[in-house]
């Protein structure tokens, strides 16, 4: 009996074993589908539910927004607006120290000073005539091309002046109401001298012709180009000017004037601009 239990347990080892055939996918549970793929929820699914509820934080980075703060006024104040603001108030302190005059000098010779805004106009009457001069400082004062400075030169040297020359219309009008003589003058680069005897600051561009109280001026008028013009007739031209207060000390003295003038605009524009960007 041992014996033939023994036989029996060794045929049954050397029997081969059935293979195992694996079950179609089809047929698999969902547990098994599961355990195969943990990774199969869809980027839908992570960023939402299926109601298509949004789920802050997954898979969307976090923007940091820029550090503001609101006020009344409804406008975007940053860190950067704050340093801008800043900068501006030492600017215009550095400005107001460096201010000349705290109000428009005056010109000699009895000229009255009219002032809108960056245009400025001076008046005068001389027997029948009224002279007019009118200049606006916008773009008056020339650009700087000065070199680097040389390595030898003082660190604390003062930087060149900024001096105002703005061009400015001279309009002479006589008892005759119909017509107004105008002389555009300018402040050339180098001095410009015609003929003998010192030298003039400023120049004559054009010549014309206007009718006398209208604003807007006729290009089918003729105007004359003082670079074409006989030496001897500018010259009388010159004089003429002279004449009426219109010479060098009213050049140098309009010089000054729009300087203040456009110091003055300057650090009110600066002003502006530290209350806008201050939302004040």
């Amino acid at each position: 009996m041992l014996l033939a239990r023994a036989l029996r347990s060794a045929a049954a080892a050397l029997r081969p074993l059935p293979q195992r055939v694996p079950p179609s996918p089809l047929l698999r549970p969902a547990a098994l589908l599961c355990d195969a793929r943990p990774f199969t929820r869809s980027l839908w699914l992570l960023s939402g539910d299926a109601a298509g509820t949004q789920r802050p934080g997954l898979l969307r980075p976090q923007r940091a927004s820029p550090a503001s703060v609101s006020c009344g006024c409804g406008g975007l104040h940053t860190e950067g607006d704050k340093t801008f603001a800043e900068f501006l108030r030492a600017e215009i302190k550095e400005e107001e120290k460096i201010r000349k005059h705290k109000s428009l000098p005056k010109m000699s010779g009895g000229w009255e000073l009219e002032v809108h805004g960056t245009e400025a106009k001076l008046l005068r009457k001389i027997a029948g005539e009224r002279i007019t001069v009118t200049f606006n400082i916008n773009n008056s004062i020339p650009p700087t091309f000065d070199e680097e400075p040389q390595e030898e030169e003082k660190a604390d040297e003062q930087e060149p002046e900024l001096t105002s020359t703005p061009n400015f219309v001279v309009e002479v009008t006589k008892d005759d109401p119909k017509q107004t003589l105008v002389l555009d003058c300018h402040y050339p680069e180098d001095e410009i001298g015609r003929g003998e005897g010192e030298s003039d600051i400023f120049s004559i561009q054009e010549v014309s012709f206007q009718p006398t109280g209208e604003s807007d001026w006729k290009d089918t008028n003729y105007t004359l180009n003082t670079d074409s013009l006989d030496w001897k007739i500018y010259d009388h031209l010159m004089d003429f000017l002279a004449d009426r207060g219109v010479d060098n000390t009213f050049a140098d003295e309009l010089i000054e004037l729009s300087t203040a003038l456009e110091h003055q605009e300057y650090i009110k524009f600066l002003e502006d601009l530290e209350s806008f960007v201050k939302c004040q």
